[in-house]
């Protein structure tokens, strides 16, 4: 009888056990992107994918159809915390509109992992993103050498609203203001990191300054709409985008964009999942997870280390 009674225990430990393994294995971790059309967005998603197989939890991976659709990405936010996930990744588009459904999540003790783009909040655990501010400077350095360190140059940015547009707005503009006093940005404008929109900002600030030397496009939707725009207009200028993507490499083995700074998409997709196993796990996580970029250009886009960071 108390032979039974022991075995029965153990079969009953053994099987919560399991239980409770299952249950780790099969966590639940959405992934809110800031949207789903440019190529960056797919690697992030092969990334995060990768990691759910590896860490053996389910990943869900969306983001609205343009990166201009604030109210919609917050809905897929809601969306997501309702099914009452074990963690949650976030980049957001406007890092103050989400904060009433990040604190839900806290006080639900749902562990948020903010990605590629940070939020104006303590709430995220960690965040795994690319140093923008200081690959927009690396990126000012660049242009500050092709334009022979004078004359005037403009950035077309994706947003104003989100830490990343901010971030590569600013970074540009301070690293320029404060090495280069013969360098003027004359022009900074938003295009929601939309090609077309893009195409026809860039066409604007072609018409309004004749002398300009050179603009800096914010993500791959600015920097192809900036490529397309001075194609448009027959001008040549100094071109410099940041991200990657088929149409930027192409442009870039063409001549016609100088060069660019890639994240590593892949990285943050997968450094998300991670963290976001850890905080389940309970684990201390840094408050930044810095996951690294890279110049490229003609002469280095075919260097193993970059194209390991390409995408396509």
């Amino acid at each position: 009888m108390f032979k039974n009674k022991l075995l029965g225990a153990a079969l009953g430990l053994a099987f919560a056990m399991g239980a409770s393994a299952a249950q780790a294995q099969e966590a639940y971790i959405p992934l809110i992107s800031k949207g789903f059309q440019h190529q960056f967005w797919q690697a992030v998603k092969a990334g995060a994918d990768q990691a759910g197989k590896d860490y053996k939890v389910k990943v869900t991976f969306e983001g609205p159809e343009t990166e201009a659709m604030v109210d919609k990405q917050i809905d897929m936010l809601s969306a997501a915390l309702a099914k009452k996930p074990q963690a949650i990744g976030f980049a957001a588009l406007d890092s103050k509109a989400a904060i009433p459904l990040l604190k839900k999540a806290q006080a639900a003790k749902i562990p948020v992992v903010a990605f590629d783009s940070g939020v104006d909040s303590d709430i995220p655990v960690t965040t795994a993103t690319t140093d923008n501010r200081a690959a927009a400077a690396l990126a000012a350095d660049k242009m500050a050498e092709l334009v022979g360190k004078e004359g005037e140059v403009a950035v077309v940015a994706h947003d104003q609203t989100s830490r990343t547009g901010v971030d590569r707005r600013d970074g540009f503009l301070e690293r320029i203001k404060s090495a280069y006093p013969k360098i003027k940005v004359v022009s900074v404008q938003y295009g929601a990191g939309d090609q077309l929109k893009s195409t026809e900002v860039t066409k604007s600030i072609l018409q309004a300054y004749p002398k300009i030397k050179g603009i800096f496009g914010t993500n791959e939707g600015s920097a192809i709409g900036v490529v397309n725009g001075v194609k448009e207009m027959k001008r040549k200028i100094i071109i410099i985008g940041y991200d990657s993507g088929k149409q930027q490499k192409d442009a870039i083995r063409e001549g016609i964009m100088a060069g660019a700074i890639t994240q590593n998409p892949v990285g943050i997709g997968y450094k998300t999942v991670e963290a976001a196993v850890k905080a389940i796990k309970g684990e201390k996580l840094p408050k930044v997870i810095d996951t690294g970029f890279y110049w490229y250009d003609k002469s280095n886009i075919d260097d193993a280390k970059i194209a390991a960071v390409l995408y396509d």
